[in-house]
């Protein structure tokens, strides 16, 4: 049996009422932080969009945190997270998965994520480890 170590865990909580606010103030940029692939999920949920967008930005936020915290005492890597470069995809059963792009990938690629979503009245949260 190999021993895997975790690296870092992250937690976000997200207001789907204040997100999907933001999603559709005017002049809003917020949808270029999800890829085609988010943005064609979300539109397609049986729970409308606002749910599902406010699940996606919480796993992004918990994966960016659990990635921060396995980077403790160490100088920073990045100045800053491309959100498009972190993507949730589901599949056929609607379990979730992250997958990493772009610059984050080159420093998470060893890792194995682990991510669980959650929604309830009006809050959506995620859980990730960063395990390696």
């Amino acid at each position: 049996m190999i021993a895997m170590a975790v690296r870092g865990i992250g937690f976000d909580l997200v207001s789907i009422s204040q997100f999907a606010a933001q999603l559709a103030r005017p002049g809003t940029l917020m949808h270029r932080h999800f890829t085609p692939s988010e943005r064609r999920a979300c539109a397609h949920a049986v729970d409308g969009p606002d749910r599902q967008y406010a699940t996606r930005w919480a796993a992004k936020e918990a994966l960016i945190k659990a990635w921060s915290v396995s980077r403790f005492g160490r100088p920073q890597l990045m100045s800053s997270v491309d959100y498009q470069d972190i993507e949730l995809i589901t599949d056929n059963w609607g379990r979730p998965s992250l997958q990493v792009h772009g610059a984050i990938r080159e420093y998470l690629s060893d890792a194995t994520i682990h991510v669980s979503l959650t929604h309830e009245g009006d809050m959506a949260g995620a859980f990730v480890i960063v395990e390696e």
